[in-house]
């Protein structure tokens, strides 16, 4: 596309931008965040891997640190603070969100980045394949299939994992979110 004096515009890729934040809020998770950062920085070459510690009890710091991640840490206990702190301190252009128990595959990032940029949305859900039959958890995927048949009511809108912590975020989100959720409800 020609810019107005008739040179083309030249896009910046998104998927090779260093501008690009990936954000792992963790909570001892020493087994399983090595792999969740190189797995990152392999997907989206040039990122900056956050990881937030809160508080763990294992060597989440020391194994994200040594696999290449920026490691900061946050004393108050739930999810939503970390949120919150990331948010308030990580500047990027599109920002990247998932946990750092290995739920969610890594690989996936760049077609949920090229979504965002070339839709010129502000968020995007990555949806877990299986999530309604096991969330992970106990009494999880009864939960999440309730919540999920709650926001079709509601929206009119296929929704299949609503509670997913993989999530990609522009910049006008990130810096205009009112987080003030203290802990998980802040999915």
């Amino acid at each position: 596309m020609p810019a107005g004096d008739g040179r083309p515009v030249i896009e910046p890729n998104p998927l090779s931008d260093p501008r690009i934040a990936v954000l792992v809020p963790c909570l001892n998770e020493a087994t399983t965040i090595g792999d969740v950062v190189l797995g990152f920085r392999e997907s989206l070459p040039g990122c900056v891997v956050h990881v937030y510690d809160n508080a763990s009890t294992d060597d989440t710091a020391r194994v994200a640190a040594e696999a290449g991640a920026v490691v900061r840490h946050e004393v108050l206990p739930g999810k939503g603070g970390v949120v919150r702190r990331m948010f308030a301190e990580v500047e990027a252009e599109v920002y990247v969100m998932a946990d750092g128990d290995g739920t969610y595959d890594p690989a996936q990032a760049p077609v949920l980045v090229k979504r965002l940029v070339s839709d010129g949305l502000d968020m995007v859900v990555g949806a877990r394949a299986g999530v309604l039959q096991n969330a992970g958890r106990s009494g999880h995927a009864v939960g999440n299939r309730m919540f999920n048949r709650l926001y079709q009511w509601l929206f009119g809108v296929g929704f299949t994992d609503i509670l997913s912590g993989y999530r990609v975020f522009s910049r006008r989100f990130v810096k205009s979110f009112p987080a003030e959720s203290a802990g998980f409800e802040i999915e």
